[in-house]
Order: structure tokens, then C-alpha cells, then sequence
């Protein structure tokens, strides 16, 4: 073919510079981008590494053993998976209604779902009361109706882990919805299936990465949630103290027993995103 349409062939040394340019493997790095990139690096590494300096290595496995610990631990477990299973439960038909319906005011809908990730956890926790406690909105109702109560309860600290972890879950869904090609369920609705079997047996499988990104991502953000915790359900031992309650309580008395938790913590999130993140989070 001749012509200004006419194809050039690419050499191999053309070919591996364009490689090289794709994977962000070039041999130059600018300065200017250089100096603030591993300062952004040693700004989040820092507080970690100077963690591990200073943890109270001798008295970790008595400061590890107590009880009031293990059962922080387990009620901040308990209370992160059920959240994260009651934001699957409600998120994700949320950002399919996002992501496929068109409706008014779909964009201030996004706007308030994703309000809590930049409102101040403790205002979320104050709503939370005005809302649910005995006296709110709707929790008076539960209250006089079915005797139901749920602020300073067990209850209470999953629906405040789920009212601030539940948007994270939401937007990985929803950008996972709009990168999927809706055509395979027009295709499934064509053959005779019905728009939710369309949606259990063609979409739901594939964005299913996405799904499990935000799960993790709000699995993270409910195990380490404290302001709206400690302002809706309290700190009470063994009901609504979960481990960023107790690392609080223990750094006005025992710093090296608040090092010990927060050590705990760290552990557990390094180990979640550590073993799903290589699944579910990167390309192939």
C-alpha cells in the first residue's frame, strides 16, 4: 500500500522502547518527579517502620495473651465481616442502580451515597444517633414497636462500620458495572431471561473482582473504624470495645500495651490485602 495510509513496519528496537514506554520501564526517571515520589514513600512508610522500632518486643506475648485483648480482637473481626456482609448485601444492588438505571438525580444520589468517605466519622456517628438511638427518627419507632435498641450494642458498632465502609464497596462495584459491557445481559434478557437472572448468572459473575476489591476495601475500612464506633455504640469491654477502641483506651495509661494492639492491627490488614491483593486487585 502506498500513500499516506501506508503501514511502516516496526523494528524490533522500536517494538521493545514501546514496550518498555507501555510498562513504565523507561531507563529516565525525572527528578522533579522523583524527589516528591520517595517522599510521598517515606512520609507513608515512616509511622510504620518507627511502629516496629519502637514495639515493646520482650513483653509483646505478655501484652498479647491478656484477655481484654483477644476479645477486642474478636469482636473487631466479628463486627468488620458482618458489616462487610451487610454492605454486599445492600451495596451492590445499590451500584447496580447506579451504574445501570437512569433515573432523576442519579448524580445526587452518587453524591450522598459517597458522602461518608469525606464526612468526619464522629458527625457520622452523632447522624447515626439522631437517627437510630431511642429517641431518633426512626429508632424511637423501633423502640416503642418491637423494643428493639440498638445504640451501645454489638448491633450498633456493625451498622456504624457498615454506614462508613459501605461507599467504599459501592464505588469498586459500580466502576467495575460501568467497565462491563451490558450487552451480555441484553443478549441474556433476548433469550427469555429475566432481568435479575440476567444479573445473577451473566453480570454478577463478571465483575465479580470488582466485588471482592470493594470487599475488601470496606473489610479494611470497618476494622479500623473508631469515631463513629465510639460516638454510636460506645466503650463498653466485651460489647462495643473493639481493637482502635482499645488501642485508644490502653495510650492514656500503657503506651507499650496501645504499641502491642496497634502492632496486632497491622499485622491482621498486612495479611488481608497482602493474600487478596495479587487475586483480585491487579491486572494479569
Amino acid at each position: 500500500m502506498t500513500g499516506p495510509y501506508q503501514a511502516t513496519a516496526v523494528t524490533p528496537e522500536g517494538e521493545r522502547r514501546r514496550r518498555r514506554l507501555r510498562e513504565g520501564t523507561g531507563r529516565g526517571v525525572p527528578l522533579p518527579l522523583l524527589l516528591p515520589a520517595l517522599a510521598g514513600l517515606a512520609f507513608l512508610l515512616l509511622p510504620l517502620v518507627a511502629l516496629l522500632i519502637r514495639a515493646p518486643w520482650r513483653s509483646l506475648p505478655e501484652q498479647l495473651t491478656s484477655a481484654e485483648v483477644w476479645e477486642a480482637l474478636r469482636l473487631s473481626l466479628v463486627c468488620a465481616t458482618a458489616a462487610t456482609a451487610l454492605s454486599l448485601v445492600i451495596g451492590v444492588p445499590l451500584a447496580w442502580l447506579l451504574a445501570r438505571a437512569d433515573f432523576p438525580g442519579r448524580g445526587l444520589v452518587r453524591a450522598l451515597v459517597t458522602l461518608p468517605l469525606v464526612l468526619p466519622p464522629v458527625v457520622g456517628g452523632v447522624a447515626l444517633l439522631l437517627a437510630l438511638g431511642r429517641n431518633g427518627v426512626v429508632g424511637q419507632w423501633l423502640d416503642s414497636w418491637f423494643g428493639i435498641t440498638l445504640p451501645f450494642t454489638t448491633t450498633g458498632v456493625i451498622l456504624a462500620e457498615t454506614f462508613v465502609a459501605m461507599p467504599f464497596l459501592v464505588i469498586s462495584v459500580e466502576g467495575t458495572l460501568r467497565a462491563a459491557d451490558p450487552r451480555y445481559e441484553e443478549a441474556a434478557t433476548t433469550l427469555g431471561a429475566s432481568r435479575f437472572t440476567a444479573f445473577r448468572r451473566v453480570t454478577l459473575p463478571l465483575i465479580m473482582p470488582g466485588i471482592a476489591a470493594g470487599s475488601v476495601l470496606a473489610w479494611a475500612r470497618a476494622l479500623g473504624e473508631f469515631g463513629a464506633t465510639i460516638t454510636f455504640a460506645g466503650n463498653f469491654p466485651g460489647r462495643t470495645q473493639t481493637m482502635p477502641l482499645a488501642v485508644y483506651l490502653a495510650l492514656q495509661n500503657d503506651p507499650a500495651a496501645a504499641i502491642a494492639l496497634s502492632l496486632v492491627l497491622l499485622a491482621v490488614s498486612i495479611a488481608v490485602l497482602a493474600g487478596l491483593r495479587d487475586r483480585w486487585m491487579t491486572a494479569s
